[in-house]
């Protein structure tokens, strides 16, 4: 009978544990679709937010540091880890649009990387010059000098003889000026048949007697010059410095923040034209640099914007 008993039990326990194996296995069918939602779920949203970052930065960025350079288009592929964003820019040069160095930028759930290595323009420098140029479509870069930077390792551009007789051409030039001048001076200075498309607003100031800093300029669209297109490069400019420790731009925000459009200090421009009318500046006081940048061949199917 004990025998009996005992071959009972385990009958029964083998039945118990078949039960909670059917029970744990149903258990696990049913669960599964709802784990794997929730992990998608949660990895959508961190991935989408790691997305939205990046490409908020990259715009934030392009409104305050890049003259005239305009983001095209940015296309974005994804998984559930992160993935990458591919922006393509342009420059507009008085109606003629000209690739951009294309940026291959990538992110995270908690983190992002833009393409610097192609954001950033290289050098070209021998014995008898000195130019920077766009990484991919190997185009020029013009470049702004600050009125204080003194000492500079190569000659301090002024490239406006030599881009005025290129004849049937349109180009962008970066003008400094000697010293700050004020939007309204600015207007009454800059010919009228040149196209005003980004204001130098600020930069730091470095020691460039050996090479060059590649400090950031920050300055904005000026496309038009309007209190509103200021007023927004404002908010970019203080959201930029949120979590930038930078001096230059604090500086900069609390010198202006109570003054009008008008009376604005700004340290350079950048212009937009033909080639011929860049003449009407040689000889100006007011012109301590004049770096020029992309150049383009006019077509008789693309009419000039002035």
């Amino acid at each position: 009978m004990e025998e009996s008993l005992q071959k009972a039990l385990k009958k029964a326990k083998r039945k118990h544990l078949i039960m909670i194996i059917i029970v744990s296995l149903v258990v696990m069918l049913v669960s599964l679709p709802i784990i794997y939602k929730v992990f998608y779920t949660t990895s959508d949203y961190f991935a989408a937010k790691g997305s939205e970052e990046l490409q908020d930065n990259l715009f934030l960025w392009h409104a305050i540091t890049e003259p005239n350079v305009q983001i095209s288009s940015q296309i974005t592929q994804s998984s559930i880890f992160g993935g990458t964003v591919v922006t393509s820019r342009s420059k507009n040069i008085n109606g003629y649009v000209v690739p951009w160095s294309t940026l291959t930028s990538t992110y995270g759930w908690k983190h992002f990387d833009i393409d610097y290595n192609e954001l950033v323009p290289d050098f070209y420098l021998s014995d008898e010059s000195y130019y920077v140029y766009d990484k991919q479509t190997k185009n020029k870069v013009a470049t702004f000098f600050h009125p204080d930077l003194k000492g500079y390792f190569t000659e301090i551009p002024n490239d406006i003889a030599a881009v005025s007789t290129m004849g049937n051409y349109v180009a962008e030039m970066a003008i400094s000026f000697d010293r700050p001048y004020t939007v309204a001076e600015i207007e009454a200075m800059i010919p009228e048949n040149l196209n005003i498309v980004w204001l130098y607003m600020t930069s730091a100031v470095q020691d460039e007697n050996t090479d060059p800093s590649g400090i950031p300029v920050y300055g904005f669209n000026a496309n038009p010059l309007s209190e509103k297109t200021y007023a927004d490069f404002v908010k970019d400019l203080a959201k930029y410095a949120l979590d930038k420790n930078d001096e230059v731009i604090q500086t900069f925000l609390q010198e202006n923040k109570d003054k009008a459009f008008k009376d604005l200090p700004a340290l350079g421009v950048m212009l937009t034209g033909q080639a011929k009318n860049f003449a009407a500046l040689e000889g100006e006081t007011f012109v301590r640099a004049a770096s020029v940048g992309a150049t383009v061949q006019m077509v008789p199917y693309i009419k000039p914007k002035k």
